[in-house]
């Protein structure tokens, strides 16, 4: 049969999860089900929804087809492209903070973390004054052109990522298409064609999986658990983020404090904290609060942001909801980095009995929020995700 390929994928696949390293209770297998459906999703979309000669832009991730760590402020779209060709990506700048391009060369694997061959965003470019751009990818040089950028060898995919401060802001339009296809028709599908699609969903199954359980080993869990590191440049040559990273394991009865200096504008408009299950993916942040940025997180007197980090809910504006995970991935980025960020604008933090908290809080009583305030916040994400994700 035409599947049998992706169905030996998915059934590989269904091993991998199962045996894990991390798996121990039953909530961890069924959320990788879950995981595992997720991926088959994003596989197969990405296998048929574009064409060598027609790219477009599919989503990397989504509300149902999550992957490394996404973050849940950020939009990922991605194609794959050739160092040999001309690529024309137009679009619209929306109100939100940042807009960033990385061409990448290589893919990521569970024995590689592919190079970045270019990173920059809309700074790099120049943008009309009603939000309309137009960028050029291609082999020639760029001899001064400034929205013109030089695929170099090697070259394999085009990734854009569009981060939102407040989730309110609006959304931009992008879109690609190869210079000397414009005006013209993909060919007609044909069994050959199906096959070799079915084959690479397969191979992007299995390869997804492997990954996101590697990449984790590499960067996170041989760190000190508990802690954080200290602002770094992102793995994979992103050099307009900035990362700080960690792991948790964390009793019920406990809390982490997390004490960070909010950037200026200047520095770093955006700032953002999330948590991510052994899935290495994002919680729910959706229903439950499990990320903040410096937009919805409060920030206190004295420029710092606290966030507590807890399952039994503290009582306070900035907690974090681990959602039964007693472990789990600690994750901040900055982006549109105005400067090299340095371990002063790195986070610090500690562990407290959860009762203790507001003891450790040196604005406690400002932070404290009432019930009925929390459920609001809760509604205002709902609604949020579905204005601007809407599935």
């Amino acid at each position: 049969m035409l599947t049998d390929s992706y169905t030996a994928a998915i059934a590989e696949a269904e091993k991998l999860i199962e045996s894990a390293p991390h798996v121990r209770s039953e909530q961890d297998l069924v959320e990788g089900y879950q995981y595992l459906a997720g991926c088959i999703l994003g596989a197969t979309h990405s296998a048929w929804a574009t064409d060598k000669t027609h790219p477009t832009f599919t989503e990397g991730t989504s509300l149902y087809t999550k992957q490394g760590l996404d973050n849940p402020d950020t939009f990922y779209y991605g194609t794959r492209v050739h160092a040999d060709t001309e690529y024309v990506v137009t679009g619209v700048r929306g109100t939100t903070v940042d807009l960033a391009f990385q061409v990448i060369a290589g893919g990521y694997t569970d024995d590689n973390v592919p190079g970045s061959a270019a990173a920059f965003d809309d700074r790099e470019i120049d943008v009309a004054a009603d939000g309309t751009f137009e960028v050029r990818f291609g082999p020639e040089p760029a001899n001064g052109r400034r929205n013109y950028v030089t695929l170099a060898p090697g070259s394999t995919t085009l990734v854009v990522r569009e981060v939102y401060n407040d989730w309110s802001e609006k959304r931009g339009t992008i879109r690609i298409q190869r210079a000397d296809a414009m005006g013209t028709a993909p060919a007609p599908l044909d069994r050959d064609t199906a096959q070799r699609r079915y084959d690479r969903a397969g191979r992007d199954l299995v390869t997804r999986v492997k990954t996101w359980l590697q990449f984790p080993e590499w960067f996170y869990l041989k760190l000190p658990v508990n802690t954080l590191t200290e602002p770094r440049i992102t793995p994979g040559g992103l050099t307009t983020q900035y990362s700080s990273v960690g792991h948790y394991d964390l009793a019920e009865d406990q809390a982490i404090i997390i004490t960070i200096p909010v950037p200026s504008e200047e520095d770093s408009p955006y700032l953002g904290f999330q948590l991510g299950s052994l899935w290495y993916v994002s919680l729910d942040y959706v229903n439950h609060q499990t990320s903040l940025n410096r937009s919805q997180g409060q920030v206190d007197p004295d420029g710092k942001m606290r966030l507590v980090v807890s399952e039994r809910n503290p009582g306070v504006t900035n907690w974090l909801e681990t959602l039964g995970h007693s472990r789990g991935y600690l994750q901040f980025r900055w982006h549109r980095v105005g400067r090299p960020m340095t371990a002063a604008d790195g986070p610090t933090m500690e562990i407290v009995p959860v009762a203790e908290v507001a003891q450790h809080l040196p604005y406690a009583e400002r932070n404290a929020i009432t019930p009925q305030a929390w459920a609001q916040r809760i509604a205002q994400r709902q609604a949020q995700v579905a204005d601007r994700m809407p599935g």
